[in-house]
């Protein structure tokens, strides 16, 4: 007998330990049943995170090696004991009998997982097991075996947790749930041994006499598993090489023995298995996958827009009803289980929303009384199809956490949340009655670039810009007796109707989230897709990048405050100071300024400044200066007759020597752009710091009239948020 260690992904532990159990009871109850009348008793497995243990026979090793669908290795423990110092792990590797294990010839590798405050580094605990294992067989009089990490014939597998070391033989010849029939798994790939689990947590693997069906099946690897359950087939069945081919203690005619069993016992599914996907390209794939498997036969496989699903299911049993303490239970017509995609990126999720939303009300139409299960890494997503789920487990594909949610369309949810439909939506409502309402003001203002919602319900804190035919929503921090968790369910609420109200596609839609941010973050790249999006505003044209970052290239709120501008620098010498992506001096130059010079600290917002001057054919007396205008200012001489100057709140980028506060430093500034303006010269001075005070008395001591033209530059699409910005016109 031995030690045995079956080990698999957090989440799965108690799932494995049943697996195990059913395992051995199963094969060799039937075993004994043909051989003898004694009766099989079954091993007392220890749980554990992450792995079952016990003591067992080579021929439970070998059938769990063969069957267990949860397990990632099945390891033979050859040593144990505890381990407080690198000289006790040494001792610990030399009492294994490592020349009764594999043969000199053999190349092996040390797997060492886990570490202790002795031993805090993997590398040196599998060199110190290393030498253990040459020196005893060096000592033993044998040749020193080599280590070969790439090919190894034999695998050794350390396990250290706290101060107890195990060392095993990996018996698995790589992780079980390999089984080496997908070539290729698409984008995500679900592991095999994930699905097999979710299937047996929907509750369809306790029952294969039900309907199957994953309408978003990619690879097809949840149909495949659910193939090989139903068939009764060994998952590894067809593996072309074990961890046992090289160990001395292999017992070839018992293993063949347990593969005789295993091939058997293998029959065929009673009930259909349905495989949909979007993508026919997948659907293929799925097919080879399955075909490798050896249970294409199986497995119906179509290409199928998941909101088109449908099962034609009057064929199925009736449903039969146990009326118990006053409780209906239901059988179900069958069984929807798939791994829809995440979302794990915002942009992702923000375009998947109006699937999710769809396809619960998809799901209660066509699909009432069947059990559904659905494994994702995004829980909000999962929210959206408003179902109220049975229960729900957590558990890891590969390295992301990922939750497992059941749910019964019977009943209540088939009736819940239908209350809350497009038509009579709260927020749904007022985006519509905003439309109408700024539709002639929109046509007058001549532009494609416009606010439509700025946090006109409290409780659905937003803003929403139309920039031609995407849609920017910006969310605002919830106030701080708004619950998270119910921010968070009006956020989507709100992208869900949004794509419906404005009839555009999800893709189009981007969400950024606002904070109050310094310095030069507000420019700062949060993507990379390179979108280039055209808008127009009057006569001018200018690029929008709605993904990359937080602000797109063109602020709204200044619309007015520009045409205003714009009307006064005919024959002007114009300077725009602190200038993001050249707005203002375009429509400066098209009101055929005498020249415009435009300057900015980012080299990539300037090249965009010369980019919408191509977009708008504009040649002339155009200048580009890549430099910090507060340092620019000071040391610059030449003389202007109009200036723009819309500087940051405040600043501490790396390029500059000290911090900017525009409340503490604009007296400073205006006074050195006063010494590069006219005689008669305007200065258009704004910012949109909400507290700002501009000081009258030292400004007016600068030599300049003061005009306060806030109200008016403040176009109609921002007229709930009349602190939007502060602008003045300073004139000498």
């Amino acid at each position: 007998m031995h030690k045995l260690i079956v080990t698999t992904s957090k989440g799965l532990d108690d799932l494995l330990k049943t697996e195990v159990e059913s395992i051995l009871s199963t094969l060799n109850t039937a075993a004994c049943a043909d051989e003898t009348d004694d009766e099989y008793d079954l091993p007392k497995l220890q749980l554990q995170p992450g792995q079952v243990s016990f003591i067992g026979s080579l021929k439970d090793a070998y059938q769990l090696c063969l069957h267990s669908r949860l397990a990632n290795r099945v390891l033979l423990v050859v040593a144990e004991g505890t381990v407080n110092s690198a000289e006790e792990l040494y001792d610990v590797a030399k009492e294994a009998d490592w020349p009764s294990q594999f043969d000199s010839y053999v190349p092996f590798m040390i797997q060492f997982n886990g570490t202790n405050n002795a031993i805090n580094n993997s590398q040196f605990g599998a060199l110190k097991i290393k030498d253990a294992i040459v020196d005893q067989f060096q000592e033993a009089g044998h040749e020193r075996p080599s280590v070969d990490k790439l090919k190894p014939g034999i695998v050794i597998q350390a396990r250290l947790r706290r101060d107890k070391l195990n060392l095993c033989i990996d018996l698995s010849g790589g992780s079980l749930h390999k089984r080496g029939y997908r070539s290729d798994a698409g984008d995500a790939p679900l592991k095999e041994h994930v699905a097999a689990g979710i299937l047996m947590r929907s509750g369809w693997a306790q029952d294969t006499d039900n309907v199957l069906l994953d309408p978003m099946c990619g690879s097809g690897t949840i149909a495949i598993e659910a193939a090989m359950m139903a068939a009764h087939m060994a998952p590894n069945l067809d593996k072309e090489s074990w961890g046992f081919e090289h160990w001395s203690q292999h017992d070839h005619h018992l293993f063949d023995a347990v593969v005789e069993q295993a091939k058997h016992i293998v029959t065929k599914p009673t009930k259909p298995i349905y495989a949909y996907d979007l993508s026919t390209k997948l659907v293929e794939l799925a097919e080879q996958n399955a075909e490798r498997a050896g249970v294409s036969e199986f497995i119906t496989f179509k290409q199928c827009d998941v909101l088109d699903a449908v099962i034609d299911d009057t064929w199925l049993s009736q449903n039969s009803k146990n009326k118990e303490s006053g409780q209906s239970e239901v059988k179900p017509k069958g069984f929807i289980v798939s791994n829809p995609p995440y979302g794990e990126r915002l942009g992702e999720y923000t375009s998947l929303l109006p699937l999710f939303d769809k396809l619960g009300h998809h799901l209660k139409k066509h699909f009432a009384l069947w059990n559904v299960s659905l494994l994702s890494s995004n829980q909000d997503l999962l929210k959206a199809l408003k179902l109220r789920y049975t229960k729900s487990y957590k558990l890891m594909n590969g390295k992301l956490e990922c939750v497992l949610m059941n749910y019964q369309l019977y009943g209540q949810n088939l009736e819940i949340f239908e209350s809350q439909t497009d038509e009579n939506h709260e927020f749904a409502n007022r985006l519509r009655k905003n439309l109408k309402r700024l539709k002639p003001w929109i046509k007058r203002c001549n532009t494609n670039a416009y606010r439509i919602y700025d946090a006109d319900l409290p409780h659905y804190n937003l803003a929403i810009d139309i920039y031609n035919d995407w849609v920017i929503v910006q969310e605002y921090a919830a106030p701080k007796d708004v619950p998270e968790e119910k921010a968070k369910q009006r956020l989507q609420e709100a992208l869900i109707h949004i794509p419906k109200v404005l009839g555009i596609p999800s893709s189009k839609m981007v969400v950024k989230v606002r904070r109050q941010n310094k310095g030069k973050e507000q420019y700062e790249k949060v993507d990379r897709k390179g979108h280039k999006v055209i808008v127009h505003e009057n006569q001018a044209q200018f690029y929008i990048n709605p993904t990359d970052y937080l602000d797109v290239g063109l602020f709204l709120d200044h619309r007015d405050t520009r045409l205003m501008f714009k009307q006064q620098c005919a024959n002007k010498d114009v300077l725009n100071l602190f200038a993001y992506t050249g707005s203002v001096s375009v429509h400066a130059a098209q009101a055929k300024a005498k020249s415009v010079t435009t300057v900015d600290m980012s080299n990539t917002y300037l090249d965009w400044a010369k980019e919408n001057f191509a977009l708008n054919k504009l040649n002339g007396a155009f200048h580009f200066e890549q430099a910090d205008c507060l340092k620019w200012l000071k040391r610059h001489h030449g003389k202007y007759d109009l200036m723009f100057i819309d500087p940051p709140s405040f600043s501490n980028s790396k390029r500059m020597d000290d911090t900017w506060d525009v409340q503490r430093d604009h007296v400073s500034l205006l006074s050195d752009a006063k010494e590069c303006l006219n005689p008669g010269g305007k200065i258009f001075f704004s910012n949109n710091l909400r507290q700002f005070k501009l000081d009258l008395d030292a400004v007016q001591a600068l030599g300049f009239n003061i005009e306060d033209i806030t109200q008016k530059s403040i176009p109609e699409d921002f007229k709930r948020n009349p602190k939007i910005h502060k602008c003045w016109i300073l004139s000498l």
